[in-house]
């Protein structure tokens, strides 16, 4: 059976009485046609307009949260931020151990997680460029502890190392 559909025509080949296939033809045109000229032109469609390609894209969702995100740009930025400097093994273990014990200078988190104080001190430096600790001198030793606001953000994941830690005891 023989079909033509516009610049394609469909050729079903039957292979017995049950089975049978479809072989798809273009022909050939000084314009051209098929699957990579449609997805170009899809894309360009998309680059331009921006909107999704389904047929039934729910667009007060799509509005709401946009402008839920828009409304929390700040704290996306802060908390994204935070777990950039947090995203290092050693600068989470510092973060924690200054939650846990309030204040710590650098000799003693050298000491703890088996450092040495340069390479603790340029983590310290890191968190503190980042806004996330501050820092107290006390004569010649100085002391570190978290910033009030950070705590707040970073106590859920102090939390959660806790519990993780409660279950692989048990």
């Amino acid at each position: 059976m023989l079909v033509i559909f516009g610049h394609s025509f469909y050729l079903r080949i039957f292979l017995n009485k049950k089975f049978y296939i479809f072989v798809v033809y273009q022909i050939a045109d000084k314009e051209p046609r098929g699957n990579l000229a449609r997805n170009k032109k899809q894309r360009e469609t998309m680059e331009n307009d921006q909107s999704c390609i389904r047929l039934l894209a729910d667009k007060v969702q799509i509005d709401n949260c946009r402008e839920i995100l828009q409304e929390r740009e700040t704290a996306f930025s802060r908390l994204s931020d935070l777990l950039a400097l947090a995203g290092n093994e050693v600068r989470l273990k510092i973060l924690f151990l200054l939650e846990e014990e309030k204040e710590l200078c650098p000799c003693d988190l050298a000491d703890i997680l088996g450092m040495s104080i340069p390479a603790v001190s340029q983590h310290l430096r890191k968190l503190k460029d980042g806004n996330i600790i501050i820092r107290r001198r006390e004569k010649q030793t100085i002391f570190y502890s978290l910033k009030a606001d950070q705590l707040s953000l970073l106590r859920p994941f102090f939390r959660n190392i806790i519990d993780y830690s409660r279950q692989e005891t048990v």
